[in-house]
């Protein structure tokens, strides 16, 4: 398999660069040159997008994380405000 590879491999043309392993813009066909910034900009695009819907998706879990920790801190003043009741009714009872 290697070795059809590597037979059909040509040496490459020293008069004529290759577009797609160039350093230098200008080597760049026309065409190339108009794509990146495509591409870019539809990359940007999904991670933009990406980005969004991961923040949505924390919010929502940090949202209803706060809610429930709300509900606990009130359920928990509750029960510690008829704990102190029934501590002072047990006080008055011992006077």
């Amino acid at each position: 398999m290697a070795s059809r590879i590597l037979s059909h491999a040509r040496a490459p043309d020293p008069d004529r660069p290759s577009p797609f392993f160039t350093t230098s813009p200008r080597d760049w066909t026309p065409s190339l040159r108009r794509r990146f910034p495509r591409g870019r900009s539809l990359a940007a695009g999904g991670v933009y997008y990406y980005a969004i819907q991961e923040y949505k998706a924390s919010n929502e879990l940090l949202t209803e994380d706060i809610y429930a920790l709300q509900s606990a801190v009130e359920r928990l003043s509750k029960y510690l405000g008829t704990l102190e009741e029934k501590m002072e009714a047990l006080e008055r009872r011992k006077k």
